[in-house]
């Protein structure tokens, strides 16, 4: 069977819910990939958060996607599994940790249905600590593979012909400033302060 090309057209997509703990890696994932390393027109990075089919027109203009997203392999926490091609829906549905999870699926299988979904195909996901910490970042283990995660996209971009050089990436497509990892972690109250199964600043005050 002759080789696949190189792909010309690259999105590089995180996914997740960031007020929801681990929920967010997919997220921090493409932050930090885009304030670390330099990437070429050709690949759009993109924060996909929760918006499930919204996120088509993207699919359909790519040909090749690498995806981040904490995912429910069933195995060790902070466990990084790499997954690509015909295998990614099946993973990403196999245990739904939350909605955004069922809206991606339906993203790929409407893609793959109009028969414009990327040929290429590379789930990078990590098994979740914690998920039930709403207005929570990243538990430390999740953090730790966030930059592990970026360099296995770094690879596999450079294998797929990316020039791809240490430096900073203007991603227009990311979460607002406010919401960058260093924003919304260190502008959250200490534990003595406030609930960690909550947080003042997504819920109204009661006077």
């Amino acid at each position: 069977m002759a080789s696949k090309t190189n792909p010309t057209n690259i999105l590089v997509l995180g996914i997740g819910n960031l007020l929801w703990a681990d929920e967010g890696f997919g997220v921090r994932c493409v932050e930090h990939l885009s304030q670390n390393w330099a990437l070429p027109e050709n690949v759009h990075i993109l924060d996909g958060g929760t918006q499930g089919l919204y996120l088509l027109p993207f699919l359909e203009s790519a040909d090749a996607l690498i995806v981040f997203d904490a995912v429910d392999y069933g195995l060790e926490p902070g466990t990084m599994k790499l997954v690509e091609d015909d295998e990614v829906p099946a993973f990403m549905g196999a245990k739904k940790m939350s909605l955004h999870q069922t809206g991606f699926q339906d993203v790929i299988a409407t893609a793959q249905l109009l028969g414009r979904c990327p040929e290429r195909l590379f789930l990078i996901g990590v098994q979740p600590v914690e998920l039930e910490d709403y207005g929570g970042g990243l538990r430390p283990l999740t953090a730790s593979r966030v930059a592990p995660a970026v360099q296995t996209a770094v690879d596999r971009l450079r294998a797929w012909g990316v020039d791809v050089q240490p430096g900073q990436t203007v991603a227009h497509d990311l979460a607002d400033p406010s919401l960058t990892r260093d924003a919304y972690e260190g502008g959250r109250p200490s534990e003595d302060a406030a609930c960690r199964t909550g947080d003042d600043r997504f819920f109204p005050v009661k006077v």
